[in-house]
């Protein structure tokens, strides 16, 4: 055999390498193409909405919508963005009809007329005013829309007495790591869409107490549950909660000024984060259903969030591009892997309560059917696009390096072939 050892090809499970920008987009092209047919927007002979694969107002889809906006943005596909201003613009004509209505026939429009959760109105809000509030934004006149969503969240949501966000459910004053994201979010993009300051601090206090009760400092990753006054707390480190965490701190370093008191105390709490999660990826790229749990299965949308949270910072300059574009690349081959041709996401937890035993997270079922991970895909795919066009991935030594400059050739190899004469081989 005349080949060297070390240049022989891995058995690699999932493709290893940079990716192709046109392979990425035709990616997300696949998604769109199936979310825009199975969420409809147009109203059924009896009233109800026309129900698709998705509802058009759950927490997930205001993921999604979020997730559009950027990749429309960021690859200048205006269809992501007309697809959002036109189903809100549908939400907002459909509520002029439910709201003023006592009793609800039709389950979506209840939700969106009456949260009774932050899982019913905290992304939805946020999407809506980063739309209206965003230059050349559609959506004109969803105002009546936002203010009753974030009527929850600041006077009905309920809280501790430091303020806190805290469920009576499963146990009584529960912190729900999900509840980062769910509200911390809003009411920072509150800050931004209205101009009132204070409520920057008000969100970046509320990540101060989700982090003194729910960081792990020596596995540097989050417990999902914490139960208030619980001197032996319960902690299972379940990955797409850690996924909105990390989501919550990349959107407040996005939307709170640079002179924030708060801000390098954020910006620490995310490399820290980033590190922790660095080290339980698997070789496949994925991350485990319990992060620190190898035997537990490989989910795909808490892999999304952190390849997209892991590229964007990098985009960003919070974190170190050479260190961390291979962990988002590997991340983002494994997610595409999981794209059917017919744009569905597989390999996604269903929607997750809270327990306190690893059975009940190890055995959650997977499903395309999942809402959760077609929002966190989309913005993946779409950070990663800004990745490739910011930097300069090759392979080197047969590993994946990401260079911040153009990286030219470098000079061959030469090793002994069986004959006894020099050839040269370029990694």
């Amino acid at each position: 055999m005349n080949t060297p050892l070390h240049l022989l090809q891995p058995a690699y499970k999932i493709p290893y390498g940079a990716a192709e920008k046109e392979d990425v987009k035709a990616a997300l092209d696949r998604i769109f193409d199936y979310i825009d047919r199975e969420t409809p927007h147009a109203r059924q002979a009896d009233g109800k909405l026309q129900r698709g694969a998705f509802r058009i107002g759950s927490y997930e889809w205001g993921v999604t919508y979020q997730a559009l906006l950027d990749a429309a943005r960021i690859t200048g596909d205006t269809r992501y963005s007309d697809y959002v201003t036109t189903r809100f613009n549908f939400i907002r004509e459909m509520f002029d009809i439910f709201n003023p209505m006592e009793k609800f026939d039709d389950v979506q429009m209840e939700q969106i007329c009456r949260p009774k959760a932050l899982d019913d109105c905290g992304t939805m809000c946020t999407a809506m005013m980063k739309l209206q509030g965003a230059p050349k934004g559609g959506g004109e006149g969803l105002d009546p829309v936002i203010e009753n969503y974030y009527d929850f969240v600041h006077n009905r949501q309920y809280r501790l007495p430091d303020g806190m966000i805290a469920r009576n459910r499963p146990q009584h004053n529960t912190i729900w790591l999900d509840d980062m994201y769910m509200g911390i979010p809003t009411i920072a993009e509150r800050a931004a869409y209205t101009g009132n300051a204070e409520l920057y601090t008000t969100a970046t206090t509320l990540f101060r107490q989700f982090v003194e009760r729910m960081w792990v400092d020596a596995k540097g990753i989050y417990r999902h549950g914490y139960v208030e006054g619980l001197a032996q707390q319960p902690t299972y480190h379940w990955a797409r909660a850690n996924g909105w965490a990390i989501l919550t701190t990349v959107e407040l370093l996005d939307i709170i000024p640079q002179d924030h008191p708060d801000r390098q105390f954020i910006i620490d709490q995310l490399r820290r984060h980033v590190a922790g999660l660095a080290q339980y990826q698997s070789s496949e790229g994925f991350w485990h259903q319990l992060l620190d749990r190898q035997d537990s299965y490989l989910e795909t949308s808490a892999t999304a969030i952190y390849t997209y949270c892991i590229a964007h910072a990098i985009n960003e300059g919070w974190i170190e591009g050479i260190t961390y574009g291979p962990v988002a690349q590997l991340g983002w081959n494994a997610i595409a892997s999981r794209i059917t041709p017919e744009g569905k996401v597989t390999g996604t937890c269903v929607g997750t309560g809270m327990a306190f035993d690893p059975a009940f997270y190890y055995y959650r079922p997977a499903s395309a059917a999942a809402a959760h991970g077609y929002g966190p895909v989309i913005w993946a795919g779409a950070e990663m696009i800004r990745l490739i066009d910011n930097w300069h991935p090759r392979t080197n030594d047969s590993g994946l390096h990401f260079y911040e400059q153009p990286q030219t050739n470098p000079a061959p190899l030469f090793y002994l072939t069986e004959d006894g004469q020099g050839e040269a081989v370029n990694y």
